[in-house]
């Protein structure tokens, strides 16, 4: 029960504030729950989709290259397409998906439904210890990559002569965003025991990274927060 509770509260506090921050709308709680568990069932379709693909990844002689690897096509690459998917054929038509700061809600919720899988499976297996530091730092990570969907997915919706660039942004970003973290990450793991320097720079960056990554998120919040409440007003 403690491991549930240590893998599930920081989703919940996340999906608190989001919920929370929509000022003049709250969006129906069965939709919020629906993206909730399409987020879930992305997390599922990836374990899937790479399962059968382990076997064929290409070994690497060189950390850069492994960490890449398994950071942009291991990682940020099918689980952002796989969300941004079920985030598309849960929202893009429903009648409720009707203000800027809609897209950043459901967004965040497919991502924290993507992550509250996630994190279940790692506490299960690694204890409580890994479960708060992925409650620090990784579920805050998806919840802040499903702001930047999120972001673009809304502009893709409400400025549809752009409409296709917005939402390859709403792709694209994440997956940049989500690579870098854990390209960082995995770099700093993986060379570790040979250069105590790099792999300290390395954690640094990663750092420095999360807090751009904040003050971005953030940022992205506040504006369609406020567009939502003046569109909705004027």
């Amino acid at each position: 029960m403690l491991l549930v509770f240590i893998s599930v509260f920081p989703v919940i506090v996340i999906l608190l504030y989001i919920y929370f921050r929509d000022k003049y709308e709250k969006e129906p709680i069965g939709l919020l729950l629906k993206a909730f568990v399409g987020g879930l069932f992305s997390a599922l379709a990836t374990i899937l989709f790479l399962s059968p693909l382990h076997s064929f990844f290409p070994e690497f002689y060189s950390v850069h290259g492994m960490a890449f690897f398994r950071a942009f096509a291991g990682a940020a690459i099918p689980e952002e397409i796989l969300k941004f998917a079920f985030l598309y054929f849960i929202i893009w038509n429903n009648r409720n998906f009707n203000e800027n700061f809609d897209g950043i809600v459901y967004a965040v919720f497919v991502a924290l439904g993507f992550a509250c899988f996630e994190n279940v499976l790692y506490v299960t297996e690694y204890g409580a210890g890994v479960g708060i530091m992925r409650g620090i730092f990784a579920v805050p990570g998806h919840a802040l990559d499903g702001v930047i969907m999120g972001y673009y997915f809304s502009l893709a919706r409400f400025k549809p002569a752009k409409s296709s660039g917005y939402l390859l942004k709403s792709v694209l970003y994440p997956v940049i965003a989500h690579g870098i973290y854990d390209f960082l990450l995995f770099y700093a793991s993986g060379i570790a025991e040979e250069n105590h320097f790099m792999a300290g720079l390395a954690i640094i960056a990663f750092l420095i990274f999360i807090v751009a990554l904040w003050r971005a998120g953030f940022r992205k919040i506040k504006q369609h927060v406020e567009t939502s409440v003046f569109k909705t007003t004027s």
